[in-house]
């Protein structure tokens, strides 16, 4: 069904019942007012008499009274002060308003926003099985509240030892072999791999194990990658310079002198 335009005020009474009927639905504030109002009418005088009307029968709310009441229900329903003000700043109401209203409503009704935190932050998450770290930072920032409310809010929760990181979780999942492998096929040499995988926090207590047993069934051979990799690069190893450099590649590469200097001699050979 196709929508009726809407029609243009003749009267500057037009623009009262409008306002009326907007202000009747829910509270608004001046900027939002004045926005629908531009939509009945060209008129600027008819919108300022109205809108100053509206204000002073106390129908129509003032940008720090609409954020003083909006600062009160979000409290009260545990909304954190970056939220509000990313809402209120939406709406229309200066950041010198919006603050205002926050310090006065902090201060009124004495409310602590890290303890704010922390009631939100257990009700919401009563374990945090079914979460991991930075879901949880997410939301709660989504909240409005800031990384030390959050900090603050963890330190205080019951089961905050049980609270984990992405990387944590999916390390726990993984396969110490299988991940050698991967990273093996990369090119890359036993203590980068070993450092990579310490980053992902994957259990390395069995590493130097595995490696061996790898390359006792030939799924790895650390001199034979070694050896791949320098003739990727074709150094000059005739000079000293150009050799140098292979060195330094191969190390950065995480090979060990052994292999590197017996992959320069098959080169030179």
């Amino acid at each position: 069904m196709q929508r009726q335009p809407l029609r243009k005020a003749k009267t500057i009474d037009n623009v009262f019942n409008s306002a009326y009927w907007h202000l009747s639905q829910q509270d608004f504030t001046i900027s939002e007012i004045r926005s629908k109002l531009e939509r009945k009418t060209d008129n600027q005088q008819w919108i300022d008499t109205v809108i100053a009307k509206l204000i002073e029968s106390g129908y129509l709310k003032s940008n720090q009274d609409f954020a003083v009441r909006y600062c009160e229900l979000a409290f009260h329903n545990e909304i954190g002060t970056g939220a509000i003000k990313r809402k209120l700043q939406q709406r229309g109401v200066s950041a010198s308003e919006i603050e205002q209203a926050i310090e006065q409503v902090i201060e009124n009704q004495n409310v602590d926003t890290y303890e704010m935190a922390a009631s939100r932050l257990l009700n919401k998450f009563e374990t945090f099985y079914s979460t991991n770290k930075e879901k949880v930072y997410a939301q709660m920032s989504t909240k409005g509240f800031s990384r030390a409310e959050t900090d603050h809010a963890l330190a205080h929760h019951p089961q905050r030892d049980t609270l984990r990181s992405k990387l944590s979780i999916k390390a726990d999942k993984s396969d110490l072999k299988t991940e050698i492998i991967k990273l093996y096929n990369k090119g890359k040499g036993e203590k980068v791999i070993l450092q990579e995988l310490k980053q992902r926090l994957i259990d390395v207590s069995d590493f130097e194990d595995t490696v061996y047993q790898l390359s006792l069934t030939e799924e790895i051979d650390f001199y034979q990658s070694c050896k791949t990799q320098l003739d990727k690069k074709r150094y000059d190893l005739s000079d000293y310079k150009e050799k140098s450099k292979a060195y330094a590649y191969l190390s950065r590469k995480g090979f060990g002198s052994d292999e590197i200097k017996e992959a320069m001699r098959l080169e030179e050979d």
